[in-house]
């Protein structure tokens, strides 16, 4: 009896210590948090993942997407935020108040609008975005867009900027 006890401690100490020495399994997501997203951005390009952009008529409450290239992302740590578009021939400059979050969970992006007197606890409304990247130095959050029948992305490319 004694012996079939120790052998049965004996093989439940050796599963113990193989499934710690075994590797991880990940889900593939980026592991991102806050800390990536917090600073000054630059969105220098947008490409498009299974849509051609002719098929994107506008973007995150703007008339085009390409309103966004060259716009200046500020994320600080408190969740406050902007955005500043700059002028162009089909847009005009505009800033944007916003606040912001990042989701490490499930690797999401998401910010709400604020206008004048608002509070982000009260404004229901947002943008929920996969954060496929974000390192010292570039960012990169995918937008899913509905296209025939099918998600297909919006991909918006970062560069960190000194301030």
């Amino acid at each position: 009896m004694k012996k079939l006890l120790l052998a049965i401690a004996l093989f439940s100490a050796s599963l113990v210590v193989l499934e710690s020495c075994s590797p991880k399994a990940t889900t593939g997501a980026t592991s991102v948090r806050r800390g990536n997203v917090t600073g000054n951005w630059m969105l220098n390009n947008i490409s498009f993942e299974g849509i051609p952009d002719v098929a994107v008529r506008s973007f995150l409450g703007e008339s085009s997407y390409k309103c966004f290239v060259g716009s200046t992302w500020s994320l600080t740590n408190s969740g406050n935020g902007s955005y500043n578009l700059p002028a162009s021939a089909n847009c005009g400059a505009k800033s944007q108040d916003i606040f912001w979050s990042v989701n490490s969970s499930d690797g999401t992006f998401q910010f709400k609008k604020l206008y004048e007197g608002d509070k982000a606890k009260n404004v229901t409304e947002g943008y929920r975005m996969m954060l496929t990247n974000a390192d010292d130095n570039t960012m990169t959050i995918k937008s899913p867009i509905e296209y025939s029948g099918s998600t297909a992305y919006v991909v918006m490319n970062f560069v960190k900027s000194v301030k």
